[in-house]
């Protein structure tokens, strides 16, 4: 080969290397804090298949759940007892975090130090301190940070979002969003995860924040930050001796519109709904079905929900909440909408406010930001 074809060679070697390092070349090193979630065990089969993502250590310290993930995992995955051990061993660049949600800032915190990107199942936090310092520490570490929500994945949620923005709609009035299941011991819940859900310091709240914190997200997204928040709760598990609440109503206040949140773990079936009307008529998105009913002069009591409307597919990096991760990862994009830091921080804020007026009994006005 002549000296010039030599360095042809070697140019064109140099920008393809430099091409993939921008672009995340190679598969990014995940792992894994925390066995004692149940949706961990989703997440696994998800890693498994994103073909951009390589598990690389799992660190819990549940001898029967580390026995459960060695025989669903690569034998190459590590194990820890101690995740600071696994962060500074193993060397991932990304976690995600499947822990009680009082333990996330202190993960987080260890991960700022090692400018490794943070992937949590919602809530972001237990409070709204602890969400604070969170985005704080990981803009402060240049790290990304995101909150998954199961719901943000169906083309029925991005596709109401993009009708409301275009004005299908008119402006929104009133926000009706119902999530919840029978609860989790009803459910079957594994005693692990259980452990944490009804304990009001680990979790933050029962149902209040299991569930109330996707109202919140839709709230957010559609309408921005609310003025005011009024929440009642209940034990309505009474046989069950819980500490924490199974009920709760949760009313936002805007200047233009009001936000109704239904968090429960006393529905008789699993529920996953949010209702959005605005003086044009309304969309209901159920899952990864959206219905839409035109207003009329007449009252539409057989058919309140309207007709199906056909979605347009969802890119392929919006397939699941580890893919969305990966590519705002490996092509350097910000966290955005329902998933970003600042948005879940005024998540914990709202339900901070909603735990207060229970407390008190009293509206809670929220501070603008």
């Amino acid at each position: 080969m002549s000296k010039n074809g030599m360095l042809l060679l070697a140019a064109t070697f140099f920008l393809a290397c430099s091409v993939a390092a921008q672009t995340g070349g190679g598969k990014t090193r995940i792992a894994i804090v925390g066995l004692d979630h149940d949706h961990v065990w989703g997440l696994i089969k998800t890693v498994a298949n994103e073909p951009d993502a390589e598990l690389v250590a799992i660190a819990d310290s549940h001898p029967e759940l580390v026995e459960r993930a060695k025989a669903q995992v690569p034998s190459s995955v590590k194990f820890y007892a101690d995740y600071v051990q696994m962060l500074d061993e193993a060397k991932p660049e990304a976690v995600i975090v499947t822990t009680a949600n009082n333990l996330h800032l202190e993960i987080l915190r260890a991960c700022a130090k090692r400018h490794i990107h943070f992937f949590t199942e919602k809530p972001l936090a237990a409070t709204g301190a602890q969400a604070r310092e969170m985005e704080r520490l990981a803009r402060a570490a240049k790290i990304k940070l995101m909150v998954n929500y199961w719901n943000i994945y169906f083309a029925a949620t991005q596709d109401a979002y993009a009708r409301i923005k275009a004005d299908e709609l008119g402006r929104v009035q009133k926000l009706i969003v119902t999530y919840g299941h029978k609860g989790p011991k009803e459910i079957g819940t594994s005693k692990y995860f259980a452990d944490w859900l009804y304990d009001p310091v680990k979790n933050g709240a029962g149902a209040l924040m299991d569930f109330g914190c996707y109202g919140a997200d839709w709230a957010l997204w559609l309408k921005g930050r609310p003025t005011a928040v009024y929440a009642t709760s209940l034990k309505l598990k009474i046989e069950q001796h819980n500490a924490v609440e199974d009920e709760a109503v949760i009313v936002l206040e805007y200047p233009d519109a009001t936000a109704i949140l239904l968090p429960s773990w006393n529905w008789p079936y699993g529920r996953g709904e949010a209702q959005i009307f605005g003086p044009k008529g309304s969309f209901t998105v159920r899952g990864d079905g959206l219905l839409y009913q035109p207003a009329e002069k007449e009252t539409t009591l057989q058919n309140p929900e309207g007709q199906p409307l056909e979605t347009k597919p969802l890119p392929p990096e919006m397939r699941n909440g580890v893919a969305y991760f990966l590519d705002c990862i490996r092509n350097d994009k910000p966290i955005e909408g329902p998933v970003s830091a600042s948005l879940n921080v005024a998540v914990n804020e709202i339900l901070d406010a909603a735990l207060e007026s229970v407390r008190t009994g009293r509206t809670v006005k929220l501070p603008a930001h």
